[in-house]
């Protein structure tokens, strides 16, 4: 199996019927794109690295070093600043703004948590998420 840090031999049990069927790496696939997933999945819920290297341990019996784990969440990270940076058009012919209510465990209580959104529709007729915004609170004042 390939990914994209280094090259992995699994070795696949065989039973008479051919009835296995793998959950994380497919029969016949030869890149790791699921794990990835699972991965930044788990990392996006709040995981730590260590955290996500023992649940995929504990559920899948997949070993895979926090390192390997720290990479795939580091090109996430620079995917997000490189975003976050970028240039945006000069025009937006229409712009929408809204806000989206998240129950958020901070502290051991449950508390609201607002994300802002702008929209805008651009020259090219298509919606462009122009910027995110973390609020404490719904409010139109923000």
């Amino acid at each position: 199996m390939k990914s994209e840090f280094d090259e992995s031999v699994i070795e696949v049990p065989r039973d008479r019927d051919g009835s296995f069927d793998p959950i994380i790496v497919s029969k016949h696939q030869s890149k790791a794109a699921p794990v990835k997933n699972m991965i930044i999945s788990l990392y996006a819920k709040g995981m730590s690295v260590s955290d996500i290297e023992q649940e995929l341990y504990k559920l899948h019996d997949y070993k895979l070093s926090a390192s390997s784990i720290s990479i795939i969440t580091d090109k996430v990270n620079q995917q997000i600043l490189d975003w976050q940076n970028r240039p945006l058009e000069s025009i937006y012919y229409i712009v929408w703004m809204d806000g989206i209510v998240f129950k958020v465990r901070n502290a051991g209580k449950v508390i609201n948590k607002t994300i802002y959104l702008a929209v805008g529709l651009n020259r090219d007729g298509h919606k462009e998420i122009i910027g995110m915004w973390l609020g404490k609170k719904e409010s139109a004042a923000f």
